[in-house]
């Protein structure tokens, strides 16, 4: 079965157009001049702001016009990850899909229905001429994933709408009314580069299969991070042998757990049993470790070609030890929402470029001086361990307001649609709600999606069936929009 033979028909059509269309976060030139295309063939007014969020306004229905106008909001940009080997362009392929029984996948990357279904959803009302609806303004905004630049660049008077429907959560029967803000921090390493040693001996140890996913949802599951299980290894070497190290490398985004890392090391010959014994004794201890949450976790170690020069055993030594001492996962837990968790750090990637070491982490939480205390005790391990320590924009969380009429007015649609509860919680993953209520602290509310799972990594998938359903809420949520007063 292809994409466009899905149901509803009108929506897959749409987001099969979208994974055609390259858009790689900061580079979202061509999804823009799709929806304008779009804007003008379907005789839609819209306007642009200066970065490039794009806001697309449709009348009401008849019967509808004395309904408060509703914001829809979606994210243009997505996560570009690819399994290792995999052939693919961000900038200039199309996504490849996959019907593989109940869920859509992609072939080897990121699928990008985080969040091009919400954006699919979108284009589907505007192009819909037998759809029933008061005012509507559909918002497309713009980086989500790197920066939330989009969110960030508001300004007031840009949209007009009272009411908003943020169309990016991953679990379908689920509204969300709260949900993380977060910060970043880039630690740099400036090594003194030395002239490899002769006579050693060099292995490439690299860790790979694993789960990877989004360092906000999927944060609690205790899922491997390929920089924290490479740093055992390479502080069991610091520990046992005399080694050397010229290359290290791992992760990609701030807001995904990394799936992979290498390092190249160099040993005395001598050693060479013992670094390897080394890793596969780690290998061992992580296998069981993770054998039920991230049963594909690789060890590797093979012989490499000797480089031209190595990181000094200073930085070597303060750089191993930072990393091991840098928390990540879960910091804590909310204290009022049940199973939320509050408080998070992802050490997301280690790059070396341009003769420095760069660590990005990324923190979370709920209540905003948690926040704030995560990235300073963070910062505190790297400038212990001598980095220059660089706070990235942070961006303020989503207070629940359980008193919402576009929440009860979503949950009524739910309850009339399939005569049950849906499940009313607030998010550790972050969400440009927070940052749209910065500019329109006026707005009321909600989020729900369809169901995701792996975001941020080629696991990536949608639950077809759920597309169905959270489609049909989402219709007669809009028949359930109040009067304006």
């Amino acid at each position: 079965m292809e994409i466009t033979e899905l149901n509803p028909k009108i929506v897959w059509k749409y987001f099969h157009e979208i994974t055609q269309v390259p858009r790689p976060s900061k580079k979202e030139g061509k999804i823009i001049a799709y929806l304008e295309k779009f804007a003008k063939e379907h005789g839609i007014e819209y306007k642009k702001d200066h970065v490039g969020n794009i806001v697309m306004s449709k009348p009401a229905t008849p019967g509808y016009e004395d309904r408060v106008k509703l914001i829809l909001q979606s994210h243009v940009d997505m996560v570009c990850e690819k399994n290792a080997g995999t052939e693919h362009d961000f900038d200039n392929d199309p996504i490849r899909t996959i019907v593989d029984g109940e869920w859509l996948h992609a072939d080897g990357t990121t699928l990008g229905a985080d969040n091009g279904i919400g954006c699919a959803a979108q284009l589907a009302i505007l192009a819909s001429d037998d759809i029933e609806h008061g005012p509507i303004e559909a918002l497309f905004t713009i980086d989500e994933e790197t920066g939330m630049t989009g969110a960030f660049e508001l300004r007031p008077g840009f949209l007009t709408g009272k009411i908003l429907i943020n169309l990016d959560s991953e679990d379908e029967g689920e509204l969300f009314i709260g949900c993380a803000g977060g910060k970043g921090i880039v630690a740099t390493f400036t090594p003194e580069y030395q002239e490899a040693p002769q006579g050693l001996t060099w292995l490439r140890a690299s860790v790979s299969g694993l789960k990877g996913g989004h360092s906000g949802g999927e944060i609690h599951c205790g899922l491997g991070n390929a920089n924290k299980l490479l740093t055992r290894y390479l502080y069991a070497l610091e520990k046992n042998v005399d080694w050397k190290l010229s290359e290290i490398a791992g992760g990609n985004l701030h807001n995904a757990i990394p799936r992979e890392a290498h390092a190249l090391v160099g040993v005395r010959p001598e050693d060479k049993a013992k670094a390897i014994e080394l890793l596969k004794s780690l290998e061992e201890a992580v296998r069981n470790e993770l054998k039920a949450v991230d049963p594909n976790v690789r060890f590797a170690i093979e012989d490499a070609s000797a480089p031209a020069q190595v990181i000094d055993d200073k930085t070597k030594s303060a750089l191993v030890r930072a990393l091991y001492a840098c928390p990540h996962g879960v910091l804590g837990m909310s204290h009022e929402i049940e199973d939320l968790v509050e408080t998070s750090n992802n050490l997301a990637s280690i790059k070396q470029r341009d003769g420095v070491i760069l660590v990005e982490t990324s923190q979370r939480s709920s209540t905003t001086s948690l926040r704030d205390s995560a990235a300073e005790m963070v910062a505190s391990v790297f400038e212990l361990a001598g980095a220059k320590v660089e706070l990235t924009d942070s961006y303020p969380g989503w207070k629940p307001n359980p008193d919402s009429a576009i929440l009860k007015a979503s949950a009524d649609a739910y309850r009339k649609l399939f005569g049950k509860e849906a499940a009313v919680k607030a998010i550790h993953a972050g969400l440009e709600c927070g940052l749209i209520l910065d500019v329109y602290p006026d707005l009321d509310m909600v989020s729900f999606g369809p169901t995701l799972r792996d975001v941020h990594s080629p696991a990536e998938r949608i639950e077809i069936k759920t597309v169905d359903l959270w489609w049909r809420h989402l219709l007669q949520v809009l028949k359930e929009i109040p009067a304006a007063k």
